[in-house]
Parts: C-alpha cells; sequence; structure tokens
C-alpha cells in the first residue's frame, strides 16, 4: 500500500508493509466463506478492460463477503465505445459515491497517471506487462502456508517472463522477503538485463526446476507476442515446460505453482496440475483472502493507509 492510499504495485511498499498485509490475508484465509459487514454500505467497482476469471471473480468474492455493493463495469455497454477515457470513466464512478476501483488495463502505468488525479482508492489487477501485485501476495500468503516462513527460501520462475505482470511484482517482492530468486527461459522471452535486480539470478532450465523449493511456471502470453511462436507447442513444452521427468527431478518438498490460467501440455504437464505437489487450486482459493485484506486495509484504514493495529484488530 503506497503512501496515496492506492495498490498500484509493490514496488514502493516496504518488507514490513508486504508482511503486515499477509498477515491480515492469513487471518481471513483461516476463515473461508466468513461474511462480515466491514465495507457495509460501501461501493466499489470492477472495471476489467482485459479478459478475467479468477481475479475478477475472486475480488467481487473478496468484496461481497466484506459487505460492500459491487459494481461491474462492463466496457462493452458503457460509454468507452463513445470514446470515454479511463480517467472521466472514474470521475464518473467518483462523483457517484464510489469509493475504491479495482482496474484492469493493458496500459501500463495508467493507474499511476489516475492516482495523482482522483479520491477513490484504486487497486491494480494487472497492468500490461507491469505489475500484478495482488496476484503476488496471494502466492506469497501460499508459500508462507507450505513452508512456514519465506526468507530463505528458493523460488524459480521459469517461463514468459518477458510479457509476465506476475513476475513484475515478484521481482520487487521477494528479494524484498530474503527469497532467493531464479528465472529461466526462452531466450526470446528473458527481461531485458536492465529489469533484473541485482541478486536475481538467470540459470537454465535443468537447475531451476531442481534446486527450487517453489517452481512457479508461467503461461506463455501469446496474445502479447508480436510473432508467433518459433517452435510449436509440444517442442516448447519439451524444451521449456515442466515434463513429467522434469518434475520427478525436483527436490523433496518442493511444490509446484502457477498464476493460471494453465496452458495444458504447453508450459506444464497436465497430470501435474492437480498433483500432490502442487498448489495452483490453492492459489486461487488464496486470492480470495488476499484481496479482502488489500479491499480492508485500503477503505478502514486511517484516510486509507495502514494502520498497524489494523494487522491484529477483532471483528
Amino acid at each position: 500500500m503506497n503512501n496515496t492510499g492506492h495498490l498500484i504495485g509493490l514496488k514502493e511498499m516496504t518488507r514490513e508493509q508486504i508482511e503486515r498485509l499477509l498477515d491480515r490475508a492469513a487471518y481471513w484465509a483461516d476463515r473461508p466463506g466468513e461474511q462480515a459487514d466491514i465495507l457495509r454500505g460501501r461501493f466499489v467497482a470492477n472495471l476489467f478492460f482485459e479478459a478475467s476469471t479468477r481475479t475478477r471473480f475472486s475480488f467481487e468474492v473478496a468484496q461481497k463477503r466484506l459487505g460492500a455493493h459491487v459494481l461491474n463495469f462492463i466496457p462493452e455497454t458503457s460509454s468507452a465505445v463513445k470514446g470515454e477515457t479511463v480517467y472521466d470513466t472514474i470521475r464518473t464512478l467518483e462523483a457517484m459515491g464510489v469509493e475504491a476501483a479495482v482496474i484492469r488495463t493493458k496500459k501500463e502505468g495508467l493507474l499511476q497517471e489516475l492516482a495523482a488525479s482522483v479520491d477513490l482508492r484504486l487497486i491494480n489487477a494487472g497492468d500490461g506487462t507491469n505489475e500484478h501485485p495482488t496476484q503476488c501476495l496471494l502466492d506469497l500468503l501460499t508459500m508462507k502456508q507450505q513452508f512456514g516462513r519465506l526468507e530463505g527460501l528458493t523460488v524459480s520462475i521459469i517461463g514468459d517472463l518477458r510479457h509476465s505482470r506476475v513476475l513484475g511484482s515478484h521481482l520487487h517482492a521477494l528479494p524484498k522477503l530474503g527469497v532467493k530468486l531464479l528465472l529461466s527461459g526462452p531466450a526470446s522471452m528473458m527481461p531485458q538485463p536492465a529489469q533484473i535486480p541485482s541478486g536475481v539470478k538467470v540459470v537454465g532450465m535443468d537447475e531451476a526446476v531442481q534446486t527450487a523449493d517453489v517452481v512457479m511456471m508461467l503461461r506463455v502470453q501469446l496474445e502479447r507476442h508480436t510473432e508467433s511462436l518459433y517452435i510449436s507447442k509440444e517442442e516448447y513444452h519439451q524444451a521449456h515446460g515442466l515434463t513429467l521427468e522434469r518434475a520427478r527431478s525436483m527436490k523433496p518438498g518442493a511444490v509446484i505453482m502457477h498464476p493460471a490460467p494453465v496452458n495444458r501440455g504447453v508450459e506444464i504437464h497436465t497430470d501435474l496440475v492437480e498433483s500432490a505437489t502442487s498448489l495452483i487450486q490453492k492459489q486461487v482459493t488464496n486470492g480470495v483472502a488476499t484481496r479482502m485484506a488489500v479491499l480492508e486495509t485500503l477503505l478502514k484504514g486511517s484516510e486509507g493507509q495502514w494502520e498497524p493495529s489494523l494487522a491484529t484488530a477483532n471483528y
């Protein structure tokens, strides 16, 4: 949570802020299905300018579990088709009394632009290939539940790194939390060297799979590639995917994660998606608790900012 009362990204958040937010997410994760009236009477809007299943619905479930009134913005039936800008849409919602907007957009940096000129709380649900902070937070919660800690873990993120906004958030968060981060993928899908922080290591596929506590596979984002894949999906799977053979080389106790949606048989073998070592469905479950923590913190904190006491407050 940044100082202006928005969740734009994790780059500017401190380790303490991230850990406090994870503590509150853990609170809700321990209370599955519990309803609350913390946001009773408050209006929240979801504005998704890109397709989404998990993120959009988990935000809506989180909002309703907290008692908020939820507005779902549909670009195709809005004034956006008449040329209305996102800024004007947000200002319109603000004038109606909407207090928070969850936004997914192709445009990187849009939320930073809006934050300087609107009063309602902005939550980044993914902006281009920049960041996806709530996905990163739910991943962190899932890891902490599994291992009881984050400090000292080794996490390998593998696949289409260049186009991943999930990686964009993890590049900032994992090193702050004492996690060793390894990256692996095709050369054509790697981030620019300047984007890789000091201490983050680029390794081969075998080292990434065999040495990590968490093997996180990323989807090949075909919709963001300007050219088609230079190899077939089958060839990609054999060269860069988590095959059954590679999965057998994972160290004891290691787990598989994936932000989803999953391209079965491309970045990961279909039999591994719901295997005993997979936490993919657990990530989806934790998405609701994490987004409850974010919404609660933004809308119940002092003027939308983080209150240290919030993590231990009783409701």
